[in-house]
């Protein structure tokens, strides 16, 4: 697989080739598994894949765009066989409890939503992330529109102090998968 995506120019770095070519490779065998078997990768998975950045690597934008639309199909998959496997009604329950352990999060007041970093180690600035989580609330108890690849993408400035980065991530996959399963 030589050439799958167009190479980062000049002094940008770009995803290791040879990462994303066996990442896509064992997806395609994953995706191709007999339906009854356990699922050897899920949507999660793909979501929190990551590769080393280097020079004369694959463009980070094209990847990152075939990385959500596969993580898309793997989620449709599994919504189907959840469908199959629990039916609707269960799917749906599910769904919902998700969702609402999402919004007791998001009613904390501004700037506790959120575990903090030490006072000199860096976080997500709480500004940044607690006006994002308004746009979440609005999005679950308003319907207003917001699209998975704005939660996939959603980008905090660094800030000391701010909140604890891997507890905002947890959320923001949560609420992804949340509304892959809607869909």
């Amino acid at each position: 697989m030589t050439n799958t995506f167009p190479t980062a120019q000049g002094r940008v770095r770009g995803y290791a080739r040879d990462q994303v070519d066996a990442f896509l490779q064992s997806a395609r065998k994953a995706y191709d598994e007999d339906e009854s078997e356990s699922p050897t990768l899920t949507s999660a998975d793909i979501r929190r894949t990551s590769f080393a950045l280097t020079r004369g690597g694959y463009a980070t934008g094209p990847v990152d765009a075939a990385l959500e639309r596969l993580e898309d199909a793997f989620a449709l998959r599994e919504r189907d066989r959840a469908l199959t496997e629990a039916g609707k009604r269960e799917w749906l329950t599910s769904a919902r409890e998700t969702a609402q352990v999402i919004l007791n999060r998001l009613a904390r007041p501004a700037g506790h939503k959120f575990s903090r970093t030490a006072f000199l180690a860096q976080g997500y600035r709480t500004d940044d992330v607690d006006a994002f989580c308004e746009q979440l609330v609005a999005y679950f108890e308003k319907g207003t529109p917001l699209s998975a690849d704005a939660v996939r993408t959603a980008v905090f400035r660094a800030q000391r102090g701010g909140y604890v980065e891997s507890q905002v991530d947890l959320l923001l996959d949560a609420v992804t998968e949340v509304m892959l399963a809607v869909r």
